[in-house]
């Protein structure tokens, strides 16, 4: 079958250890049941790992994806939840592509409680687009965010897939949301989907009841400046550095709660169809490719200049 796999790793050059070629189709296994893809997306997760992130020499080659709008045999179109149960690993889970094959292939495998039925009002296109980057969104606001305590919420770095699925997010459930972006063309579409679009490192007129963070050092002390007393500042990601120097002062005096957050649940993915069924969010979606264009889809990636989600079609 044809499938898209990191074939060598390459910390500072992924894209050298990308592969798209043949590779076996997966075999069932007890509760597992394998499915058709159709459509799936790109996340910043395939690059990392292409770099070596979770991913290591002995596990290659290994197929690359998290999201993926799947059919089964009898036709019924299904998302598939790449969140994996794992004792071993620290997490208690691991996803598609780390440990298991991933879903940029014609076939994937998993437990067949992890592929959720989708309702007919949704788009194939638009189901792709949730696994990874809205649901790891939707749980930052909801579960850990505690969103619907708070009035205004700051999500740093818009433009990129979980930055931007939050300000829809967060909007359609009524909050005041900013965003910042140092790119004054992504703030501009950020500020049409709702947000009060800022500058990098910019003061905002008020301190905020959540923080959305997902960019790391470069932003992380803006974060703690604009947090209000009891905020939550909520990390799932860190893509301008490992660490970040804090002035515990802060956090101790505002008593902020810094909370890590890590993909979702089935639940909650259920809720965020639910939210997209009924046309309360809709999916940013930056480009719309065919499977063959997979590596100008990942060179797009690698560039950061995409704004939503780049989504592929496996016709």
């Amino acid at each position: 079958m044809r499938a898209v796999f990191a074939q060598s790793i390459h910390p500072n050059a992924p894209l050298d250890g990308l592969a798209i070629g043949e590779r076996p189709e997966p075999q069932p296994q007890p509760g597992w049941e394998v499915v058709k893809v159709v459509a799936s997306a790109l996340n910043h997760h395939d690059i990392w790992s292409l770099r070596g992130v979770g991913l290591s020499e002995a596990q290659l080659p290994m197929i690359l994806g998290c999201d993926a709008v799947a059919v089964r045999e009898d036709g019924t179109r299904v998302l598939v939840h790449a969140v994996i149960p794992d004792a071993k690993d620290p997490r208690g889970f691991s996803l598609l592509s780390e440990k298991h094959q991933g879903t940029l292939a014609d076939y994937v495998t998993v437990p067949a409680e992890n592929l959720l039925p989708l309702p007919a009002g949704v788009s194939t296109e638009d189901a792709a687009a949730l696994p990874t980057a809205w649901l790891t969104a939707y749980r930052m606001l909801t579960t850990k965010g505690r969103v619907q305590e708070a009035e205004s919420v700051l999500v740093q770095g818009a433009g990129g897939g979980v930055a931007t699925a939050a300000v829809v997010l967060a909007h359609a459930m009524g909050k005041r949301v900013y965003a910042t972006s140092r790119d004054a063309a992504k703030r501009e579409k950020i500020a049409a989907l709702g947000a009060i679009a800022v500058e990098s490192g910019a003061r905002l007129p008020e301190r905020v009841d959540v923080v959305i963070e997902t960019v790391g050092p470069a932003t992380f002390d803006h974060s703690l400046k604009c947090a209000a007393p009891g905020a939550r500042i909520v990390v799932s990601g860190s893509t301008s550095g490992r660490s970040a120097e804090l002035l515990l002062a802060r956090v101790f005096m505002m008593e902020l709660q810094i909370l890590g957050s890590s993909m979702g649940t089935a639940g909650e993915l259920r809720a965020l169809i639910e939210l997209v069924a009924t046309g309360q969010v809709k999916p940013v979606i930056d480009e719309v490719l065919p499977f063959a264009d997979v590596r100008q889809a990942f060179e797009k990636l690698a560039t950061g200049d995409v704004f939503g989600k780049l989504v592929l079609t496996h016709s």
